[in-house]
């Protein structure tokens, strides 16, 4: 079994994300004459080898055991680390989510390698797969490569699409040590969320730092509110201002609407990178130059404070008539 292939493993708690990795992986090794494989962990595990093999699994290893109850870092370490040492992948991606987080340093640890965190993309140069990031607050991009293998890396959420293709998976059980974890999982609650989240929401309108105060959020909230959206910001409003806690971007949610809004957002390359799944972009930005016009669907160079009420008056004309 092990070595038979060069293989790309791909892992996430989430399926979604798991999909969109398995699709990424199935490309890349297509380039390395290799296959895609898929990780599924738990105390019991239900895989379903025909939606899995159609995002591109050739293989589908599972680990069950009952130390995977919940989420407990260290056993999810062990189970994983038992999966490389008997699979020898190339690259492990691993879903950028909070507990993907966690877990890809500390299995990099393990296999003494180097993990490459928050890829927004691949590229293969002489058989060699090298694992692109955004750097220096989105303003390049760079290509970087992990001598050891497997290489591990980390990719956020809705950054893929879910590719489906004519494929088959193999359902392989792995026996794997998996220690107690230190700690016992008493309790787990889930958290109330209210409305849509930023991330599923099928409009967003978000602002940038041509928003002169946090008060001035209110006629975006308007707009959303008209086109049934959700309101979010860029990272420097509420990383540098702190106006709000999260942000709209590669390093914050990661969104794929129908519509969206850039209201005086200038289109810096770590923000463009967490909008490029959505179907149609409009940049309201009162520079002409502004990057983010070159990654629009629709361009209004004017002052938003001027666009954004002549916006909404018209949309309200519009709908009260319909």
């Amino acid at each position: 079994m092990a070595g038979e292939a060069k293989t790309i493993l791909a892992y996430s708690e989430n399926p979604d994300t798991l999909f969109e990795l398995l699709s990424e992986a199935r490309e890349l090794a297509g380039k390395i004459q290799g296959e895609a494989a898929a990780v599924l962990l738990g105390e019991k595990v239900e895989a379903n080898l025909e939606e899995l093999g159609a995002y591109g699994a050739s293989k589908v290893y599972i680990v069950e055991n009952p130390q995977l109850k919940g989420f407990q870092v260290e056993a999810y370490t062990d189970a994983l680390y038992g999966v490389a040492e008997q699979v020898k992948p190339e690259l492990i991606l691993i879903g950028a989510t909070k507990r993907g987080k966690e877990l890809a340093p500390r299995l990099a640890q393990r296999l003494k390698t180097g993990c490459v965190a928050e890829c927004v993309g691949f590229e293969v140069a002489d058989g060699e797969i090298q694992m692109k990031r955004i750097v220096y607050a989105g303003k390049v991009s760079s290509l970087q490569k992990v001598k050891g293998k497997p290489a591990v890396a980390t990719v956020p959420p809705r950054l893929f699409e879910k590719r489906k293709a004519e494929g088959k998976a193999e359902a392989v059980s792995l026996q794997v040590e998996v220690k107690a974890p230190k700690a016992e999982i008493l309790e787990v609650k889930p958290k109330e969320v209210s409305g849509v989240r930023i991330e599923e929401a099928e409009v967003v309108v978000c602002g940038g730092r041509g928003i002169k105060s946090k008060e001035d959020f209110k006629l975006l909230g308007e707009l959303a509110e008209i086109l049934g959206g959700q309101v979010g910001c860029s990272r420097p409003i509420a990383a540098d201002r702190g106006w709000f806690t999260e942000w709209v971007g590669l390093s914050g949610k990661k969104v794929k609407p129908t519509l969206y809004f850039a209201v005086g957002v200038s289109g810096a390359i770590q923000h463009v990178a967490g909008i490029r799944g959505s179907k149609i972009v409009v940049a309201i930005n009162k520079d002409p130059e502004a990057p983010i016009f070159a990654d629009a669907d629709y361009g209004i160079v004017g002052d938003l404070y001027k666009v954004l009420p002549a916006l909404i008056e018209s949309l309200k004309k519009h709908l009260k008539k319909g």
